[in-house]
C-alpha cells in the first residue's frame, strides 16, 4: 500500500479500543480513512483494531495517549500527522464514567476524573484539531464529532448525575465551538447515544443494566455500537455539509 495518506485523510479516534470508539474506527477504515486508533490501557484490543482495519485493505495505526494528559494529547496529534498524513476529523469518543454513584455519596476525585476525561479531554483534543484543519491557520478544513450522551438531557438520576453532567458540558462546547469555527471551514457535531450493548455498563458495575433497561426504551432494546457509527461516518462525510452544532440522538426514541 502507498504511503500516501488515502483520499479522505487521517481521521483520529480518541479511545477507539473497544465498545464504539473500535466500532467507529473499523467503519472509518472501510470509508477511505486513515484512522488513528487512540487507546490507554489495552494495547492488545488496539492491536485487533488496526489489524481489522488493515485486513480490510485500508490504513491505521495505534496511538496510546491518556486524553485526561495534555503533553498526551499533543503526541497523539503530532503522532498521528507524521505516521498517516494531515488530520481531516477527530471523534472524540475517549470517555470514563467513574462508576455508578447517587450525588451524595460521589466522591471528589471521580468527579474530577469524569471532568478531565470527558469535558478537559474533548476540549483539549478539539483545539488540537481546530489548529490543524482551520481555513484560518492554512489548513483544509474538516469535521469534529463528539461523543455524549443521552443521559446529558435525562440527567442519569440514581446511577451517574455526575457523569451526565460532564456530556451536558460537551454539548454545550459542541454548539459553541460549531459556531466558532463554521467560516473557518469546519464543521462540529455530536452524537447521543442512548442505551448501547458495549462492556461500558458491566464495567462501570452493572453487567445486567442492558437487560433491566431494554423494556423502557421505546423500540424495546438496546442499540449496537455499529448503529452509533453509522451515525459518526455521516455526520464526518460530505452527506452532512450543511450540517453543524447538532446533537444527534441515537437512542431508539428514548
Amino acid at each position: 500500500m502507498s504511503n500516501q495518506p488515502l483520499k479522505h485523510g487521517t481521521l483520529i479516534v480518541t479511545g477507539a479500543s473497544r465498545g464504539i470508539g473500535a466500532s467507529i474506527a473499523k467503519l472509518a477504515g472501510l470509508h477511505g480513512y486513515a484512522v488513528a486508533v487512540n487507546f490507554r490501557d489495552d494495547f492488545a484490543a488496539a492491536a485487533n483494531v488496526v489489524g481489522q482495519i488493515t485486513s480490510a485493505g485500508g490504513k491505521a495505526c495505534s496511538i496510546r495517549a491518556d486524553v485526561a494528559q495534555e503533553d498526551d494529547i499533543l503526541r497523539l496529534f503530532e503522532t498521528a500527522e507524521r505516521e498517516l498524513g494531515p488530520i481531516v476529523g477527530l471523534v472524540n469518543n475517549a470517555g470514563i464514567t467513574s462508576g455508578f454513584s447517587r450525588v451524595e455519596a460521589v466522591s471528589a476525585e471521580a468527579v474530577w476524573q469524569v471532568l478531565r476525561v470527558n469535558v478537559a479531554g474533548t476540549i483539549l483534543c478539539a483545539r488540537e484539531a481546530v489548529r490543524r484543519m482551520s481555513i484560518r491557520n492554512g489548513g483544509s478544513g474538516g469535521a469534529i464529532v463528539n461523543i455524549s450522551s443521552r443521559a446529558s438531557q435525562i440527567g442519569g438520576a440514581g446511577e451517574w448525575v455526575h457523569y451526565s453532567a460532564s456530556k451536558g458540558a460537551v454539548d454545550s462546547f459542541t454548539i459553541g465551538l460549531a459556531r466558532e469555527v463554521a467560516a473557518e471551514g469546519i464543521r462540529v457535531n455530536a452524537v447521543s447515544p442512548g442505551l448501547i450493548d458495549t462492556e461500558i455498563h458491566a464495567a462501570s458495575g452493572a453487567p445486567d443494566r442492558i437487560h433491566r433497561l431494554a423494556s423502557s426504551i421505546p423500540m424495546q432494546r438496546a442499540g449496537a455500537a455499529s448503529e452509533v457509527a453509522e451515525a459518526v461516518l455521516w455526520l464526518l462525510s460530505p452527506a452532512a455539509s450543511y450540517t453543524s452544532g447538532t446533537i444527534l440522538q441515537v437512542s431508539g426514541g428514548r
